[in-house]
């Protein structure tokens, strides 16, 4: 039996992945409520206003009703908000205001650990938070199907790439105060040209080919699928750009904390 004292360390270690979402578990029943608000309410409240509001006027949208149309697609709102924001605030927070992150790199953790343990985390939430404007759908007509069960997956890995998103940004930020330009000029135009209010293929050419580049846009699609039916080669494709979003995002956010961290 090997000395724990000369015992090598590996890379992405489950130990490592375990301790961190103790951590984060800890913190989260604390202020679960708050987060869960936040996170949740915002995105149901465009459900209710466009679906219903529009709704009165727009009775159908490309062969949904309209509060379905808009409830799918809110799904990839509520996976932004609560991703996006608490990987900018809370690792802004962490590093600069509390040094959480330096205590936990004193132990045995590498900066690639803990960016991917945090952002696992947070995308497991974001995939939960993402399902509720689903389940209000249904009080309004949408009907259940087999497929909505991997509605809270597709939400995991849109969560993935926007977590480790943000993560880089808060560490490219001088200040905290600076996260409000990546919201307004970048967040806020993701989510309104989704494909999640109104069909993208309403739009100009040169608005729908950059749509193609938007990650909430591949999510939008995605849920619709699964909810009223997959297609195939479309769903690997839009699988495909989710993922790939996720690895650059993923690579930004190391490189740019390690600078942060150790550099």
């Amino acid at each position: 039996m090997s000395d724990p004292k000369t015992r090598t360390v590996h890379r992405y270690e489950w130990a490592t992945f375990e301790g961190v979402w103790n951590h984060e578990l800890t913190l989260f029943k604390r202020y679960w409520a708050s987060s869960t608000v936040s996170s949740v309410v915002q995105p149901v409240i465009y459900l209710l206003a466009f679906g219903l509001g529009v709704g009165t006027l727009v009775a159908t949208v490309d062969g949904l009703d309209y509060v379905e149309f808009v409830g799918t697609g809110s799904v990839a709102t509520a996976v932004l908000f609560a991703s996006a924001f608490p990987g900018m605030f809370n690792t802004y927070v962490r590093r600069v205001f509390q040094r959480t992150y330096d205590a936990m790199l004193a132990a045995p953790v590498s900066v690639d650990e803990l960016v991917t343990a945090e952002g696992s985390w947070i995308a497991a939430k974001a995939g939960i938070y993402g399902t509720v404007p689903l389940i209000v759908t249904f009080f309004f007509g949408l009907t259940p199907s087999w497929g909505m069960l991997l509605v809270p997956f597709i939400g995991f890995l849109t969560g993935l790439g926007f977590a480790f998103f943000g993560m880089w940004v808060s560490a490219v930020v001088k200040t905290i105060d600076e996260t409000t330009y990546v919201t307004s000029a970048v967040l806020t135009p993701l989510f309104l040209v989704a494909g999640t209010f109104f069909p993208i293929s309403n739009l100009p050419e040169w608005a729908q080919v950059a749509a193609q580049f938007n990650p909430l846009y591949h999510c939008v699609q995605l849920v619709r699928d699964a909810c009223f039916g997959w297609e195939p080669a479309a769903d690997l494709y839009h699988l495909a750009v989710l993922s790939v979003f996720a690895l650059i995002a993923w690579l930004a956010a190391v490189r740019q904390l390690r600078k942060k961290l150790v550099d």
